[in-house]
């Protein structure tokens, strides 16, 4: 080992002159006019010229900073965008973003709710809406957070996927000098009379390391101390770079599927047929780039409702337990039609799209003739559920009824009871008894002036009432198969029977398939960049003058590894085996005296090891070696 010495070079003491005095009328490390060095008082610099001012000092007075100018800024800039640390503050200020789309209505999901809050609160409605807070995730600002975030995430993985490349393809580190400062260090002993050269041992190593799953290198191998350098532990910045890329890959599936998805709702009666185009829907969300020529043209057609009832148990009796919807599909109009069922949480896969089964309902079909006796209305009549037992609200609106546009209110009840006191319930979901109760109104629907209604709500503040209960010409009660006649030769209503009806959602989002991939990966990347550990092993073997092959091996670990003492016992047990050692002839050290490691070897002016003492006899200084000069 090279001999390094330090030598004191003395030098006058601060404000002392070189014969030791003091400067005349000055106080030790200061000028004569009381003052540090460098002319002000307290200054610190250390070390004066003889014009009193320090060369640090000066040289910082002197110097200009250069100016950054327009590409300098740029640079800074992106240095700031691509750290993790903005990442992560990107990432938290996307969640904080979303939480508006939370608190207040969104208009892509319920344009006529938004229409309603804003009226609500006048004070600050229009406030919120010049925010863009009605449409948070289509708004400026979330997408500005959005693309940064994007873009960040990508400069931060591209620089460091280039380095873990080149860290991969290059060769493990080399050799310490001094392999007993290693956290895990050991040594065992090869007897002379087992024939194995210090050559041959580190050959037989580097094979033990690489069925191990250690990328080996060995160096010197004919040489006096050989040794073999080994590294594994790769997958852990792999599994940190498909986590990163992963949460690019989800966002870019989720602005895919904003983009260019759409969803929809619709409501089916038995008997009738939904086809895939705008007009076919009852609701429907378009993304930001929807074309109408995305949309497939197939039919499904609800040919039956099934629901089955719990007819057992007495805590949930009547409860529904299974609903089965057998539909026709087709995928263009010219294709064969296809029978198939639906189901919930089992949706149909059709023209790109995901047909869900989300509600149901009765829908009583009606006949509605007006004072001319001619059919105004005619159909079945969804009835909007409000209670216990599919106890049911219906609105009917007729338009088309002369001289007078008629409407009905009211309710339907699948299996009709009546109290004491003459209030109608429902005692049970299946259509036992069904009924149908209305109040009828005359008027003016306010239809004509184009402006949009709930189907589900009747305004009768404009409407002169012909039936009610508290009117002479009471109620309404029909039963299946029977008429009423409206007061005034207002017209009739007859109670025809009831078809069942389910709602459906239809979503088609293009990135949904992906974004279940990317975040799969992401969870696979996660995992293994925390149970996959970096590690490095070195070997180093030589002769000793009496004939042994020495052998001294250390690990170390990149980041913290609480298995790596479990690892160096089990390379240990390795090597023991491929020779024939017996084990507990030298115990591993994880805390080795590290002065041991500079003593010399045996003939070179120190006293020679006893040979009871194996394990000292290669705990020895690796001067002289090539391992050890390019150390050096």
């Amino acid at each position: 080992m090279s001999e390094r010495v330090n030598v004191e070079k003395k030098s006058p003491a601060p404000g002392n002159t070189p014969d030791g005095t003091e400067p005349d009328g000055a106080q030790p490390g200061n000028t004569p006019d009381g003052t540090q060095p460098g002319g002000k008082r307290g200054d610190k610099s250390g070390g004066r010229r003889a014009g009193g001012a320090s060369p640090v000092a000066a040289a910082k007075a002197e110097a200009v900073l250069p100016t950054l100018g327009p590409v300098g800024m740029l640079r800074w800039a992106w240095t700031q965008l691509t750290s993790m640390r903005t990442a992560l503050f990107l990432l938290l200020m996307l969640a904080v973003a979303a939480v508006p789309g939370s608190l207040f209505p969104q208009r892509p999901t319920n344009p006529s709710v938004v229409t309603q809050y804003i009226k609500d609160h006048p004070d600050y409605g229009k406030i919120l809406d010049s925010l863009q807070l009605y449409d948070v995730y289509s708004s400026a600002w979330f997408s500005a957070i959005y693309i940064l975030l994007f873009v960040s995430l990508i400069g931060c993985v591209v620089p460091r996927a280039i380095a873990h490349y080149n860290a991969m393809r290059s060769q493990p580190p080399r050799t310490p000098a001094r392999l007993s400062r290693l956290p895990e260090y050991g040594t065992l002993v090869i007897p002379a009379d087992a024939g194995i050269p210090a050559s041959r041992a580190i050959t037989d190593a580097a094979a033990l390391l690489k069925k191990r799953g250690y990328r080996v290198d060995v160096r010197d191998r004919d040489g006096a101390r050989p040794s073999v350098g080994a590294e594994r532990g790769f997958l852990r910045e792999v599994g940190n770079l498909v986590f990163h890329t992963s949460l690019i890959g989800v966002l870019v599936s989720v602005a895919v599927g904003g983009l260019f998805g759409y969803s929809g709702q619709r409501i089916l009666v038995e008997g009738d047929t939904f086809v895939n185009t705008l007009v076919g829907y009852d609701q429907f969300t378009p993304g930001t780039n929807f074309q109408s020529s995305q949309l497939q043209p197939y039919s499904v057609q609800l040919d039956k409702f099934q629901i089955t009832f719990d007819r057992e148990s007495k805590g949930k009796f009547g409860q529904p337990i299974d609903f089965k919807a057998d539909v026709t599909t087709k995928e263009t109009p010219d294709a064969p039609a296809k029978k198939e069922v639906l189901k919930v949480n089992d949706p149909l896969s059709l023209g790109g799209t995901s047909l869900y089964l989300t509600g149901n309902g009765y829908a009583p079909v009606v006949t509605v003739r007006d004072g001319a006796g001619n059919i105004a209305m005619q159909g079945p009549v969804v009835a909007k559920l409000q209670g216990d037992n599919y106890y049911s609200s219906v609105v009917i609106k007729v338009p088309d009824a002369k001289p007078e546009q008629l409407a009905f209110a009211g309710f339907f009840l699948p299996t009709a009871f009546v109290t004491d006191k003459g209030v109608s319930f429902s005692g049970d979901p299946e259509l036992i008894n069904p009924q149908l109760t209305l109040n009828s109104y005359y008027g003016d629907l306010g239809l004509n002036d184009g402006s949009p209604q709930n189907v589900f709500e009747l305004d009768v503040k404009k409407l002169t009432p012909l039936n009610a209960r508290n009117l002479e010409t009471k109620g309404i009660i029909l039963t299946p198969g029977t008429t009423h006649t409206l007061p005034d030769g207002k017209g009739t209503i007859s109670f025809d029977g009831v078809k069942r009806y389910v709602g459906v959602d239809i979503h088609h989002n293009p990135g949904q398939l992906y974004a279940l991939i990317f975040a799969l990966l992401a969870v696979a990347g996660l995992v293994t960049s925390l149970y996959v550990n970096r590690r490095r092993v070195w070997v180093r073997t030589g002769t000793h003058a009496d004939g042994r092959t020495m052998v001294e091996y250390g690990l170390l670990a990149r980041g913290e590894d609480h298995r790596l003492a479990s690892e160096a016992t089990a390379v240990r047990k390795l090597l023991a085996g491929a020779w024939d050692l017996d084990d507990s002839q030298s115990a591993p050290s994880g805390g080795v005296d590290n002065d041991r490691a500079d003593t010399t070897l045996p003939g070179a002016g120190a006293e020679q090891d006893s040979p009871d003492h194996p394990a000292a006899d290669f705990i020895q200084s690796t001067a002289g070696s090539s391992e050890s000069k390019k150390d050096q």
